[in-house]
């Protein structure tokens, strides 16, 4: 099984609208690695998160806001024989982002970028409670880093 890199921005972005969620990974309090699943947007290179106004991961943010968001779709298990266990692998699309959070504060930006995160997962129009908006954490990551793989491909499939 092969792995390819895959550097098209057309198919980089449609492995990540494909993807329920994202995973996040920050740094704890103790300077250990921290992994959460969170809900997304995604525009022109950034990706939008959003959290509770405070708690531990906003703190954890705050103190180190770098951080490393993957994307990873198409999970098939594929296998070259049968028989010989180190043939199996699992076929998939990953892309690995890393930037720097910044909370995003102003009013019109949270309700223009809530409109994004709710575009990702449903058609319906929504509105927000002013309190909802003034209490919702909106994470803003530009990113400075993006990689994309294509695993478990068999040698017919490579082109």
């Amino acid at each position: 099984m092969k792995t390819i890199t895959i550097t098209d921005r057309s198919q980089i972005e449609d492995i990540i609208r494909k993807c329920p969620y994202c995973t996040v990974g920050i740094i704890d309090r103790e300077g250990n690695p921290y992994v959460i699943p969170m809900n997304f947007a995604w525009e022109n290179d950034t990706i939008y998160l959003h959290s509770g106004p405070e708690g531990s991961k906003v703190e954890m943010v705050a103190r180190h806001p770098q951080v490393c968001i993957t994307f990873c779709e198409g999970h098939e298990l594929v296998y070259m024989h049968k028989q010989i266990a180190c043939s199996y692998s699992m076929k998939s699309r990953s892309v690995i982002c890393k930037g720097k959070v910044r909370f995003i504060e102003d009013m019109d930006e949270k309700r223009r970028i809530l409109d994004l995160l709710m575009k990702q997962y449903t058609d319906n129009a929504c509105s927000y409670a002013e309190p909802a908006v003034r209490n919702v954490k909106i994470w803003e990551v530009k990113v400075d880093e993006i990689s994309c793989k294509s695993f478990g491909l068999r040698p017919s499939e490579l082109k």
